[in-house]
């Protein structure tokens, strides 16, 4: 088989590269390991940058979105049971969206399928060839058999774990890394949110936060060992130990019940340099990985597509390799921008083993300074919101 770019994974990253290409006229063709049932049953999260929405709409997807999504104009953060509003709206004119990343892709995959878009599923032996020559190519088994793939150029948007990182060569691969000493535990539940912007909690019992997919369905998390074994936290446990860390009035409102899903995520941040190497582009989370303090997680998967579509259409269409050059450089700006911040944010809302009574006074201080400064509360707005590409 023969296409112009091969795109490695099929969650959203890949399927929106795919989307953007075709409708530029450019030949893809997508191979992700599991099935598309697998790939939809994934949990992750739910705020959109606006960014990310208007990347939707270049891709002529949004339609559920708008429908659907929660326009949220401000969070709440809170310090010891005590919280206030951040206005994304007042302060910079801009809002997120909460849709959930499931939606994303689903709605991705409708519109690959309504495209005759090539999505190959269930697959084995993602093999990368010749990437630093001008003519690379990817094999993959596929019920016993090995197929292979003639392109001009890789997108690996095959997660932190998938081949194509695996591909550059360590000698010229710089990994950064940083590891938090916590995880993540997190629970879905057919109850309506307790409130209707999301809110992030700093407590010394420690981090909590109040989300939500719908006006009907709830997503909280509260920080635990990451090692912790899922059958300690009963549902009973889970909302004690939540309602303890929510502003007062928050846990006074909080409607519990029976949970639907129930996990505990490790929390890094990782970066990978170069997001380029021969005719291999990386894209997602197969270049960086976020704690999920933030939600940057998809949205900066989204500004990779971007600038590689950006580059991609630049080269076909008029011959200018110039974004192609620079991807690596022009994606990289951005991603440390958006891991100093979700790194900035982690460490201001979580405890830390060892943490002093020193150390939660000054994240104390912290937040103090952000609910009584315009000027801090419009830099974490941009922030959060979601520098422009």
């Amino acid at each position: 088989m023969r296409t112009q770019v091969c795109i490695i994974g099929g969650g959203p990253s890949g399927l929106l590269l795919s989307q953007l290409l075709d409708r530029a006229g450019i030949d893809t063709v997508v191979l992700e390991r599991r099935s598309r049932d697998y790939v939809l049953s994934r949990i992750r999260a739910g705020v959109l940058e606006s960014g990310t929405v208007g990347m939707l709409e270049k891709a002529g997807i949004a339609t559920r979105a708008h429908a659907e999504g929660l326009p949220h104009t401000g969070t709440y953060l809170a310090v010891q049971n005590t919280g206030f509003r951040i206005d994304f709206d007042a302060l910079i004119g801009k809002q997120v969206l909460v849709y959930g990343q499931t939606e994303v892709t689903r709605d991705l995959y409708d519109a690959r399928e309504k495209a005759d878009g090539i999505v190959v599923h269930e697959l084995d032996g993602v093999e990368l060839h010749d990437l630093d020559t001008d003519a690379p190519h990817v094999t993959y088994v596929k019920d016993g058999t090995t197929h292979r793939i003639d392109c001009d150029y890789v997108a690996g948007c095959d997660g932190f774990h998938g081949p194509s990182r695996q591909a550059i060569p360590k000698d010229v691969l710089t990994e950064y890394e940083r590891v938090y000493p916590f995880g993540w535990l997190g629970v879905m539940a057919d109850l309506p949110p307790v409130s209707h912007e999301l809110i992030y909690a700093n407590h010394p019992r420690g981090f909590a936060l109040a989300s939500m997919r719908s006006p009907t369905r709830s997503r909280y998390y509260i920080q635990a060992p990451v090692d912790d074994p899922l059958d300690k936290w009963t549902d009973d446990a889970f909302w004690d130990e939540f309602r303890r860390r929510l502003p007062h009035d928050s846990a006074e409102a909080l409607i519990t019940g029976p949970t639907i899903e129930k996990s505990i995520a490790p929390l890094r941040s990782y970066v990978a340099d170069p997001m380029k190497w021969g005719r291999l582009f990386l894209v997602g989370d197969a270049a960086h990985i976020v704690p999920p303090t933030g939600a940057k997680g998809l949205n900066l998967a989204v500004s990779d597509v971007h600038y590689l579509f950006e580059a991609l259409t630049s080269h076909y269409r008029d011959g200018d390799d110039h974004g192609i050059e620079t991807y690596s450089q022009t994606a990289l700006k951005r991603v440390w921008n958006a891991i100093r911040f979700s790194w900035w944010f982690t460490t201001t809302m979580h405890r830390f083993p060892g943490q002093e009574p020193f150390d939660q006074a000054i994240q104390d201080s912290e937040l103090r300074n952000l609910q009584t400064s315009v000027n801090a509360q419009t830099v974490f707005s941009e922030n959060y919101v979601g520098m422009p590409y």
